[in-house]
């Protein structure tokens, strides 16, 4: 009986073919994954060698910085307000842009642009808006006898300012919730409807549960999204005022590129991974009490 081989020709034609990825994905991924591990215990300025100095960033990190706790606390008020506007504000969109009406793709079109706008323009163009004495918002609040507030320039609204930046970029989640709606299937609305049950309840009884599973899907990209938050921050406030949006890889950046200290923004973003893992697997474990896959069955 001859014996099998592990690799067949057709399995090392396919490992050929796959190698420019295979590469590309050890260079860039696991190397960095491993080299990240290494730094975060060394004192690295980029510009001389790394020493290693064992656990010296994480004890910095937990005792001794006293922005890291802000930073946190910034981050975390980030994603607790803005994931949730962002999804409800999607799927809103979404359920409006689920009528087959004369001229739908233009509309679904003219609302997934801004998602595909570079973020550099579209914090230049937020940063009109949100002028203090000129910009198109506090003008449409003047018009309502609202005097609006100093937004990016307020410890108090610089937050909220860009939380409500955000929902420009929804036109992905959109198009996910979309699709979600169209895959409902029309025989469960019209059995409702035979027994007599109006919009409020097929939309609690029968969208709701078919969309969990989409509902979960842009919860978990939203929140690990969110505690990434950048270029707006970057571009906009620099952190400011009062570091009230300093957030996390924000400050990451900082160290790491301001002031060169590699080593610990490598401990950093080594924390903010945990982070994001610990909650991705405590929403992947709840989900069982809310998500309904089998209902598409």
């Amino acid at each position: 009986m001859a014996k099998k081989r592990f690799f067949t020709k057709k399995d090392l034609i396919g490992y050929l073919f796959a190698s420019p990825w295979l590469i590309g994905f050890a260079i860039f991924n696991v190397y960095a994954i491993i080299a990240v591990i290494y730094y975060s215990f060394c004192d690295y300025s980029i510009i001389e060698p790394p020493k290693w100095i064992g656990i010296g960033n994480y004890i910095e990190l937990f005792r001794k910085d006293e922005l890291v706790p802000i930073v946190f606390y910034n981050t975390l008020y980030y994603t607790v307000f803005a994931v949730p506007l962002g999804m409800i504000v999607a799927f809103f969109l979404a359920s409006l842009l689920n009528h087959e009406v004369r001229g739908i793709s233009w509309f679904r079109a003219i609302f997934y642009v801004p998602s595909v706008v570079p973020a550099v323009a579209s914090s230049i163009l937020w940063l009109w808006i949100f002028r203090p004495r000129d910009g198109l918002l506090n003008i449409l609040l003047g018009f309502l006898g609202i005097n609006g507030p100093n937004w990016l320039a307020s410890l108090e609204w610089s937050k909220p300012a860009l939380i409500i930046m955000s929902t420009w970029g929804v036109g992905g989640s959109m198009l996910i919730f979309l699709a979600g709606l169209q895959d409902v299937p029309r025989q469960l609305y019209e059995a409702a409807e035979i027994d007599g049950a109006n919009g409020w309840v097929k939309f609690w009884k029968i969208t709701i549960p078919m969309m969990t599973p989409t509902i979960f899907f842009v919860l978990v990209t939203g929140v690990i999204g969110s505690f990434q938050v950048f270029t707006a921050a970057y571009i906009m406030t620099q952190g400011g005022p009062g570091n009230s949006t300093m957030f996390y890889v924000l400050y990451l950046f900082n160290k790491a590129f301001r002031d060169f200290r590699m080593g610990y923004a490598s401990a950093l973003a080594l924390i903010l991974f945990l982070v994001i893992l610990i909650i991705s697997l405590i929403l992947l474990f709840t989900s069982e009490k809310w998500v309904y896959y089998e209902a598409r069955r």
